[in-house]
């Protein structure tokens, strides 16, 4: 507020997507919102994860609570909250978790009572320019901070590798870690920050309404920093007077940066190390501990951190002169040195000074939420098989009752063979879909994100599992849903218990855990630390893929779900050898459990994925 912002966003203790940070309690939450109004600054609060039938009744209670403390606008993902908070009067606004990345999708969001769209950080300006322009929402874009690897609310590595869920705000960042892959190793799933200040002008021809900074595990001196530096940008101050701020902007925090995808479809991949070194200043050659500075924007107290490849030797300050001596022994050689402190944070840090006192003593209100159990028939599921190639569609037709074939060249051929097999064929879309597609052929699409149903609401749509359908509340938009693969089996139960409508849940295959844009990567396996070995490939239509290193394996647990009144099973064959996927189509057809070991030789390894566990 202090640099200037228009508005903050902060979470409380609860139903927020950073559940390790500190946030707010609801005492300090009224205080913030007081504090920001009296600034003339606006609050809006995160309530972005998804929710659980469990947990419904207090995060609608949390709405409600926010509404009466008056803050300017709640952000949300989950569609089963949209439908129990659409009478309470304040803005809601669609967070990048759901997904909306076209003109279809705005339109959705103005349908169902959204006022503002943070739209998906993988967008280029030229798909804004064509999705922004007389958009019938408020539309929000990310222009600073952290870059996902993945689609934002379609990522499942932390949930399915380490039980933390990011959909759930407790992302452990395996994105972060080290791989291996084709020869290289490095942190080659860790994207730089974002530094999109060069675009301030160009979103707003094009009607953006916000531009938004990410930074909420950062500390006081980078939020200060990054506000003032667009601040300055967008008001357009002389370059002299924003050079000292964007030079401390980099200082106080860097992991690197990139443009994301706002110049195009380029790699945001930094692959060097994944966290903060500070601003990079040389590649300095030290002999007798000493090396060469001259030249270099270094000044005497400014403090610097040398590393030799990933390894940290050891920091200081530097002193007068053009010459810098390391305080500690250190090996003659080539050392890369960053800037980690400028003498001039400090005086930042003292003008920010200390927070200011929040409070207030505005309950929560008791909410409660009626649920009628509805009676579900207790029929045998049909069999659904996710399918990329024909060669695996021959295999599976005999035991399908369903397909999904992914979208691509080969779809006319598939929907053929499916036609004379008597197989009901349904288009597979791809995951990210900014020029709204809606195939021509008139048949059925399965569609991951609100955008994609409205632009095919015209014909049957079933709608995957990356449409997070994670509690009963869920709106009944889709012919058929596939359960979030978060769900545990007591959770799929409820959820199937209180609602109508036909719904899927996946029982067999390496669930797809990254879908990213990133054009950097190929085929092949990416290898982890600890030896595991996860699929990836670029699909034809350029899209990265990583795949799980185990199979979800279900097959035992059949007759549980079909008790629940599950009305379909989803089986993933998708980039899978035609040996395992004969094995698998007999197994799940026949219901033989005797299959099982088998097919785990096959696979290499199986999971019971979140059935037992839940996030």
């Amino acid at each position: 507020m202090k640099a200037g912002c228009d508005a903050v966003y902060l979470g409380g203790k609860s139903f927020g997507a950073r559940a390790f940070a500190d946030n707010f309690s609801d005492g300090q939450l009224e205080g913030a919102v007081r504090y920001a109004h009296e600034h003339g600054v606006k609050v809006n609060v995160t309530v972005n994860t998804l929710i659980k039938d469990s947990e419904m009744e207090d995060a609608v209670a949390f709405v409600e609570f926010l509404r009466r403390i008056r803050a300017d606008a709640v952000i949300i993902q989950d569609l089963g909250l949209l439908e129990n908070i659409r009478d309470i009067k304040i803005q809601k606004h669609a967070s990048t978790q759901m997904g909306i990345h076209s003109r279809k999708g705005l339109e959705w969001c103005a349908e169902n009572g959204l006022d503002r769209a943070i739209l998906a950080r993988e967008l280029t300006m030229e798909e804004l320019r064509r999705i922004v322009g007389e958009s019938p929402v408020e539309t929000e874009v990310f222009v600073q901070g952290a870059m996902c690897y993945c689609v934002s609310g379609g990522c499942l590595m932390s949930s399915l590798i380490g039980g933390r869920s990011g959909n759930r705000g407790e992302c452990a960042q395996p994105c972060r870690k080290r791989y291996s892959f084709d020869g290289r190793e490095g942190y080659l799933l860790s994207s730089a920050d974002l530094y999109g200040i060069g675009y301030l002008d160009a979103l707003s021809e094009i009607g953006v309404t916000s531009v938004k900074i990410e930074g909420r595990m950062r500390s006081p001196a980078y939020a200060y920093l990054a506000t003032r530096s667009y601040v300055m940008a967008r008001d357009h101050a002389p370059e002299e007077e924003r050079r000292e701020t964007d030079e401390l902007l980099k200082t106080v925090f860097n992991r690197g940066t990139c443009e994301g995808y706002l110049g195009g479809v380029v790699s945001p991949v930094q692959a060097k190390y994944p966290d903060n070194r500070g601003h990079f200043i040389c590649r300095a050659a030290v002999k007798d501990r000493r090396f060469d500075i001259s030249g270099t924007d270094l000044n005497p107290g400014d403090g610097v951190s040398l590393f030799s490849g990933d390894a940290k030797v050891g920091g200081f300050k530097v002193g007068e002169g053009s010459t810098a001596v390391s305080p500690f022994r250190m090996p003659d050689g080539e050392y890369d040195v960053y800037r980690t402190y400028d003498p001039r944070i400090d005086t930042v840090k003292n003008l920010i000074g200390r927070a200011p006192a929040l409070n207030g003593k505005t309950p929560r209100p008791p909410v409660r939420l009626e649920k009628e159990k509805m009676p579900r028939a207790k029929s045998r599921a049909d069999l659904s098989f996710y399918v990329s190639s024909l060669r695996n569609l021959e295999i599976v037709l005999p035991a399908a009752d369903r397909v999904y074939f992914e979208y691509g060249s080969r779809l006319g051929e598939a929907g053929e063979m499916c036609d004379a097999a008597g197989v009901e064929c349904v288009t597979c879309l791809p995951r990210f879909t900014p020029d709204d597609l809606s195939p021509e052929d008139g048949r059925p699409v399965m569609v991951h994100s609100p955008g994609q149903f409205a632009a095919n609401r015209h014909r049957r749509v079933y709608g995957s599992h990356f449409t997070n359908m994670f509690n009963s509340h869920y709106p009944g938009m889709f012919h058929q849903t596939a359960l979030s693969v978060e769900l545990s089996k007591r959770e799929i139960g409820e959820v199937l218990s209180h609602r109508e409508g036909r719904a899927e849940v996946m029982v067999f295959g390496r669930l797809e855990m990254a879908f990213s844009r990133d054009p950097g990567s190929g085929s092949g396996i990416l290898k982890d630390e600890k030896g595991y070995e996860f699929p990836i490939y670029r699909d034809e239509l350029g899209y990265t893929r990583i795949l799980n290193s185990a199979d979800l394996m279900l097959l035992e647990h059949l007759g549980d779900l079909e008790h629940m009144g599950a009305d379909s099973f989803g089986i993933d064959v998708r980039k899978r050898p035609p040996a395992l996927v004969k094995e698998v189509a007999e197994a799940f057809r026949r219901r033989d459990l005797s299959k099982k070991v088998k097919i785990t030789g096959m696979c290499g390894a199986v999971t019971y994925g979140h059935y037992a566990r839940g996030v």
